[in-house]
C-alpha cells in the first residue's frame, strides 16, 4: 500500500522547488520591509500628527 502512493508522489526536486517558491519571495518582502521600517528618510515617514488628529477643511465665506 505505502509503495503505491509513494509512486505517486513528485520527486525530490520538485517539492524542494515547491517550498522554495514559497519561502524565497516571503523572506524577500520581509527584508524589504525591514529594510523600509529602519531605513526611509524622515519625510518619507508617515507623521504622527496628521494621521491621528487631520484638520478639518475650512470655509472661505
Amino acid at each position: 500500500m505505502w509503495s503505491s502512493f509513494v509512486g505517486f508522489m513528485p520527486p525530490k526536486l520538485v517539492l524542494l522547488c515547491t517550498v522554495l517558491s514559497f519561502i524565497v519571495p516571503l523572506s524577500v518582502y520581509s527584508v524589504n520591509q525591514l529594510l523600509h521600517k529602519n531605513g526611509d528618510p524622515p519625510w518619507k515617514q508617515p507623521q504622527e500628527n496628521e494621521t491621528e488628529h487631520p484638520t478639518p477643511p475650512q470655509s472661505q465665506s
